[in-house]
C-alpha cells in the first residue's frame, strides 16, 4: 500500500538532475459555490457535439490523451499511456496545465530534444493502484488512482483541484459493431444488441458460422472523433476496459458521493448514462452560465464610474461575523517555521486606490506615499562615496 502523508502534495515538478520540488495545487480552483469542469474523452460522439458552445463555456475543459484534438484547446490534460502518443503542441504549450505519472518524466517529448520534466505548466504525482472502491475520492490522499484508465485519473485530478461538479463529454464507454458488420451478421441470423458487449458479438458471430477475420475484414468500429484506428482484437479489448471501468464507477458511487463530487453525463448513449445523472449539453451550459455569469451578456459601461458594491436581489441582509468564540488574537496569530522570528503585519485598513490615481498634486504627496516617506525617515541614509 502507498504511504499517505498528511502534510505531503499531490503534485509536484521533477528536474533532468532529478529532483523534486513540491507545489501546492490542492483545491486551487475550489469556489464557494462548487466549481464545475468539463472533462472531455475522445469518443466518436464528440463529432455530433456543439463544440462553439463548449469552448464558449465559462468552465475549464479537462482532455485526455488525444480527447479534442483539432476541435478543443484544453485548459487542463492528462494521459495514461507512453508520451510517445500525444502531441507536442500539448506538452510545450505554458496556457495548457498537464498532469502526468512521474514514471513520464524522462520521456522525450514528440519532434523535440526536451524532457517531460521540462515542459512548462506541467505537475507530476504518484499513482495508487491498491485503491478500492469506497475510497475513490478523499482529501486525505497525496496519490492519484491509478485504475489503468486515464478517465478515472482525470476525476481523481479533478477533484484533489477542487473541482467538485464534472461534466462528462465525448465519455461513451463502449464501442459499437460497425453497420456493415451487423448487416453481415443478420445475414447469418445473428442479432446485434447494442448492450452487448463487442466480444460476445463476435463469440454469437462464431457460434453461427462466422470468423473473427470475416467481421475485421468488414467496415471498423468507429472508435473515436479523430482520425485512429486499433487493430478489431485490440478494439474488442478496449471494449471491453471501458466497460469494466464503466462498473468500477458504479461501484464507486458511494464513495463519490461522501465526498462531494457530482459526476454529470453529457454523452448521448455512455454506458455511465445508466449509473449517473444525464443531461445534454445546452442544459449543462445553461447551468455553468447560472453559477458563473454568461460572459457575452455582461456589460461593461459604467463598471470604472459606478463603484457601488453589486449585489443580487435579497431577501434580508449581509453582515459578516467572526466564528463565535474567535478572538482577535486568533485572528492575528500566525505559525513561522521553528527558529524564525515573528513578523508582524500591519492589519489597517488601507483606502482604496485607482491605479490611475496614483499621482502627486502640488507637491503633495497621497496618503499612501506619506505613510511611506515617514517610514523611510526611521531609517536615515548615508552615501559614503565622494563626488
Amino acid at each position: 500500500m502507498p504511504e499517505f502523508c498528511e502534510n505531503g502534495t499531490t503534485f509536484f515538478r521533477w528536474t533532468t538532475d532529478k529532483r523534486k520540488h513540491e507545489t501546492s495545487l490542492r483545491n486551487q480552483f475550489a469556489g464557494p459555490g462548487g466549481s464545475s469542469c468539463w472533462l472531455v474523452g475522445g469518443g466518436p460522439s464528440l463529432k455530433q457535439a456543439d463544440i462553439e458552445l463548449l469552448n464558449a463555456s465559462p468552465a475549464p475543459k479537462m482532455c485526455i490523451n488525444l480527447a479534442g484534438a483539432g476541435l478543443i484547446r484544453p485548459t487542463f490534460w492528462t494521459s495514461y499511456d507512453p508520451t510517445s502518443r500525444f502531441l507536442r503542441s500539448v506538452y510545450l504549450d505554458a496556457g495548457v496545465m498537464k498532469f502526468v505519472h512521474r514514471r513520464r518524466a524522462m520521456d522525450i517529448v514528440p519532434e523535440t530534444t526536451f524532457k517531460v520534466c521540462e515542459c512548462p505548466n506541467l505537475y507530476f504525482f504518484e499513482g495508487d493502484s491498491q485503491r478500492g472502491f469506497n475510497d475513490f475520492l478523499s482529501q486525505s490522499h497525496r496519490t492519484i488512482v491509478d485504475w489503468n484508465d486515464s478517465m478515472v485519473q482525470a476525476i481523481d485530478i479533478l477533484y484533489q483541484l477542487g473541482f467538485r461538479t464534472v461534466y462528462l463529454l465525448g465519455c461513451e464507454m463502449r464501442i459499437s459493431a460497425s453497420e456493415e458488420m451487423i448487416e453481415f451478421a443478420r445475414q447469418r441470423n445473428v442479432e446485434y444488441r447494442p448492450e452487448k458487449l463487442l466480444g460476445d458479438f463476435v463469440k454469437e458471430c462464431e457460434a453461427k458460422g462466422i470468423s473473427k477475420a470475416e467481421l475485421a475484414s468488414l467496415q471498423s468500429p468507429e472508435q473515436y472523433h479523430f482520425e485512429q484506428q486499433k487493430s478489431f482484437e485490440a478494439t474488442i479489448s478496449t471494449d471491453f476496459h471501458y466497460f469494466r471501468v464503466a462498473q468500477f464507477m458504479r461501484l464507486s458511487r458511494e464513495a463519490i458521493s461522501l465526498a462531494g463530487m457530482k459526476l454529470i453525463s453529457v454523452t448521448p448513449g455512455s454506458l455511465l448514462n445508466d449509473y449517473f445523472e444525464t443531461i445534454n449539453q445546452a442544459e449543462a451550459s445553461q447551468r455553468i452560465l447560472e453559477s458563473v455569469g454568461d460572459p457575452g451578456k455582461e456589460q461593461t459601461a459604467g463598471r470604472y464610474t459606478d463603484d457601488r458594491v453589486r449585489l443580487p436581489k435579497l431577501g434580508g441582509m449581509m453582515r459578516d461575523f467572526q466564528p463565535l468564540h474567535w478572538s482577535q488574537k486568533t485572528v492575528e496569530q500566525k505559525v513561522e517555521p521553528p527558529g524564525k522570528k515573528r513578523q508582524v503585519i500591519n492589519t489597517k485598513p488601507q483606502p482604496m486606490v485607482d491605479e490611475a490615481d496614483i499621482q502627486v498634486e502640488r507637491g503633495v504627496a497621497p496618503e499612501l506615499l506619506k505613510e511611506e516617506l515617514e517610514r523611510m525617515k526611521k531609517y536615515p541614509v548615508q552615501i559614503e562615496n565622494e563626488g
